[in-house]
């Protein structure tokens, strides 16, 4: 058996969460649909579907659902892609509601 191994337990913030930016390019996405092989369909604040793609050190290590609100970069391609830099969770949701950065009429608008 593995010493020192940790197994699961809650995620502690390591210092403050990731905002949205517009010199960065990223946008606040919710998980829609799970599309299998490290791919998930995000809807985006502005409107658009995209493919995204779980990098390799969230995966495994992140565990992502449908109704999840995540940070997204879009490649730039015409393909609509781009991959997950982080995923909110719940306390962290509600601060970003409370900054006005997301509505909670969007979230449930996927939910269902």
């Amino acid at each position: 058996m593995a010493r020192g191994r940790k197994k699961g337990g809650k995620r502690e913030s390591k210092g403050e969460m990731p905002l949205p930016s517009e010199e960065e390019g990223t946008i606040l996405c919710v998980v829609t649909r799970n599309l299998g092989g490290g791919f998930l369909e995000v809807l985006c604040t502005d409107g658009n579907v995209y493919k995204a793609w779980i990098p390799g050190k969230m995966r495994r290590r992140v565990w992502m659902r449908e109704g999840d609100v995540v940070l997204f970069l879009p490649w730039g391609t015409s393909d609509n892609k781009g991959e997950i830099v982080y995923r909110y969770l719940r306390d962290e949701v509600r601060t970003l509601i409370e900054k006005g950065l997301i509505t909670e009429e969007f979230l449930e608008e996927v939910v269902e």
